[in-house]
């Protein structure tokens, strides 16, 4: 994977970026992911967080808005969100 220099981000930093992640409908979900935002942006709290279930309540997408500092911490926020067992997709 070929290194984006900081000069040709499209993204102006620090700002808010919403990430979307969608997982199975569990009791657990959101709280986890909550959790797991926090670690990245300490400043993270639930009044960010947007919750819209599948029309047919299996799954569940959330809309995470964190302040993005470098391209660096969301790098990080990808990775860490991509590999979670509870996770099926992040955008």
């Amino acid at each position: 994977m070929q290194e984006i220099k900081p000069e040709d981000s499209l993204i102006e930093y620090p700002c808010d970026f919403p990430i979307k992640v969608m997982g199975v409908m569990q009791d657990s979900f959101a709280q986890t992911i909550v959790e797991v935002v926090m670690i990245h942006d300490p400043t993270f709290h639930a009044g960010k967080l947007e919750m819209r279930p599948s029309s047919k309540g299996n799954y569940l997408a959330l809309t995470v808005t964190i302040r993005a500092i470098h391209r660096e911490q969301l790098d990080n926020l990808y990775r860490d969100l991509s590999a979670h067992p509870m996770v099926k997709m992040v955008l």
